[in-house]
């Protein structure tokens, strides 16, 4: 809640936009009836006049914005503690974009009964950020590399990217048995809703198509360390590909299966063993430059593996 009206210049990336659309965006939470009766009864002003929600904004345009409550509306306070915790995790920034490591357990946007998500986190920990947003998702029990856009046209550039395959995507997971050799596993993927409502994803001849490249790290009884690098992006991917050929991640308790339930339930791990390990893209408002990032794994993570290694791991 802001004690006044403020006066907000548009940039270069706002420009074209339509002006119910800007202020949808910035005003996190605020329910879409608010912001067109903002709009209706002239509290929201361009260039000090009233304007209709289709007005396209131009670079310069000086938007008077009314004391409303935005991002906490829905998403809810989020604990200090956490807010500063996601800063001390941020990998790279610069002005266009950030790659932070995404902390396990944390989703990274509410929800389903969530009352707030990691990009509310790093909004509020942030309340003079003119923008940022999420470019892809990571889930919820999942930790490492994830991306986030400073900038609208920056976000654009990067959809764009994702959907050429040209960010490169890797992660690293422990999985069950023995994974032998490199592999490329082409096996379309297709939702399927529960009764229950929980999304799942399974192989089916009429999915999308889909690609993961899987390549052993290091083997241990029971057990292999992979690296997974994505050549497409459906949900559950790396989860879904490697039951598929039989080798469930550990902690896996949707794809995997009861023996190696109990192989993960020996080695005292408490969540997925997924992790986003690094990305690489060409950066996309600076020609020539090359954005490569790795994420170390959490503790939990290596010391599982630590355990491992020490043959202290499993049964």
């Amino acid at each position: 809640m802001t004690d006044g009206p403020r006066l907000v210049e548009a940039g270069e990336d706002d420009a074209g936009q339509r002006i119910d659309n800007y202020l949808r965006r910035i005003l996190k939470g605020v329910p879409k009836g608010l912001v067109y009766r903002l709009l209706r009864t002239g509290q929201v002003r361009v260039n000090k006049r009233r304007t209709k929600p289709h007005y396209k904004l131009v670079s310069g345009d000086q938007i008077r914005i009314p004391p409303v409550s935005g991002r906490a509306s829905r998403a809810g306070k989020v604990p200090e503690r956490l807010q500063h915790r996601l800063q001390r995790r941020i990998l790279y920034e610069d002005d266009r974009l950030i790659v932070l490591n995404k902390p396990a357990g944390v989703p990274v946007h509410g929800g389903s009964g969530l009352h707030f998500g990691l990009i509310d986190g790093l909004r509020q920990a942030r309340p003079d950020s003119h923008y940022l947003e999420l470019v892809h998702r990571l889930d919820r029990e999942t930790s490492g590399c994830l991306l986030i856009a400073k900038r609208r046209s920056t976000l654009r550039r990067l959809h764009a990217a994702l959907r050429e395959n040209q960010v490169k995507k890797t992660y690293q997971a422990l999985v069950f048995g023995h994974w032998e050799a490199a592999e490329s596993v082409r096996a379309p993927l297709q939702r399927s809703a529960r009764d229950s409502g929980e999304n799942r994803m399974y192989v089916s001849e009429t999915g999308k198509a889909s690609r993961t490249d899987f390549r052993p790290l290091a083997h241990f009884p029971g057990w292999t360390l992979v690296e997974a690098r994505l050549h497409t992006g459906r949900t559950h991917q790396v989860r879904v590909h490697a039951a598929h050929r039989g080798h469930p991640l550990a902690a896996d308790n949707r794809y995997g299966h009861a023996e190696a339930d109990r192989a993960s339930q020996a080695l005292g791990l408490k969540r997925l063993f997924l992790h986003a390990s690094a990305l690489s893209f060409q950066h996309p408002d600076r020609e020539g430059q090359v954005v490569s990032v790795e994420a170390p794994l959490d503790d939990d993570l290596a010391s599982v593996l630590a355990q491992l290694k020490s043959g202290q791991g499993g049964e």
